[in-house]
């Protein structure tokens, strides 16, 4: 087995090697090809950009040779590397594993065979991490316009952050109170809750969207950035109200067209407040907003609803995911006596 490449070494110091001329001559070229296929099948954004950053850490830890001049071993040895060098988690590791059969099944149309001999990341047996409601409310009233707004759908819709950012006009309703979360984790699209305690504080947001957008004229409205093909097949969608981002980000972008576009206010944002806002509250607590959602599920479950219920609010696949907030809870040793207790 060679050496790999460490992380941090110099893409020089691979030297001119035919093969690693090739692979520096076609990355380019695979990166397009990733991104048609990626894109034809209506995969996220974020899962298009996950894919191409292992993509590219595993070509320059084998020297910039090109996928096609690689295969299951050097595979094994890429992901032993990430779990005995790097340390990552196993879901890191899964992440790295998918990005390369989807590399050489959908991109290179030259599927992997069995991967032999990898060393597996190690799975710390951890709880998530979650506020108490008096926590929770505490950090929320903490933050500004819009950030309360969005981390309140976080708490009180069990919403992801990357989900509460990507909220539409038209993915709201009122009347019914159920929001839509659509191109969720796993492109997958969900209706979830919309509690009552935040509708007057979107309503007002909505009624603001729709005013800075009543007050543009037609021919001076920036468009939206939309998800795939939908632009071509509906031109005038990108304008439209419905569209709309609930929390649009406060300048233009580029889209891969060289088109200026608005998206949703960047999730990194988000993340900053919130931190800064547990810090002010002095909660200890290595929280993020991720943890927001876990407490969502936590109190939902300890207010008596059907797990089953919670699985499908918070988009959970397997129901594996969603059972480990009934270790948080402590509700799996129900009706277990400590031996304390028969004394």
């Amino acid at each position: 087995m060679g050496r790999l490449r460490s992380e941090g070494e110099s893409v020089a110091a691979a030297g001119p090697s035919a093969s690693g001329q090739e692979g520096e001559a076609n990355r380019p070229r695979l990166r397009e090809q990733l991104r048609r296929v990626i894109r034809t099948r209506r995969y996220s954004r974020q899962t298009e950009k996950s894919y191409w950053y292992w993509i590219r850490y595993f070509i320059r830890i084998h020297r910039m040779r090109h996928p096609l001049e690689m295969g299951e071993a050097e595979v094994a040895e890429f992901l032993s590397f990430l779990a005995t060098e790097r340390h990552v988690a196993v879901s890191t590791q899964s992440q790295a594993l998918n990005a390369l059969v989807f590399l050489y099944r959908a991109v290179l149309e030259r599927p992997l065979g069995e991967i032999q001999g990898i060393r597996p990341a190690k799975r710390p047996r951890r709880l998530p991490v979650v506020f108490s409601h008096e926590e929770a409310m505490a950090v929320i009233r903490g933050l500004e316009a819009p950030y309360q707004l969005m981390v309140s759908l976080m708490y009180g819709s069990g919403l992801r952050v990357t989900e509460a950012a990507r909220l539409r006009m038209k993915d709201v309703d009122l009347r019914r109170a159920v929001l839509t979360v659509r191109d969720g984790k796993g492109s997958k699209d969900r209706t979830t809750i919309l509690p009552t305690a935040v509708a007057a504080m979107l309503r007002e947001r909505m009624q603001w969207v729709e005013t800075q957008w009543r007050r543009t004229p037609l021919d001076k409205r920036q468009p939206v950035s939309l998800p795939f093909a939908l632009a071509r097949k509906y031109p005038n969608a990108a304008t439209s109200l419905p569209w709309q981002w609930l929390f649009p980000a406060p300048g233009l972008s580029l889209d891969d067209e060289d088109r200026a576009v608005r998206h949703h206010l960047h999730v990194s944002a988000v993340q900053r407040r919130v931190r800064q806002a547990v810090r002010a509250c002095g909660i200890g607590k290595p929280a993020s907003c991720h943890t927001f959602r876990h407490s969502f599920a936590t109190e939902l479950l300890r207010g008596g609803a059907d797990i089953r219920t919670v699985q499908e609010l918070l988009g959970h696949t397997d129901l594996n995911t969603t059972q480990i907030y009934t270790h948080v809870l402590g509700t799996g040793f129900a009706g277990v006596r400590s031996p304390m207790e028969m004394i």
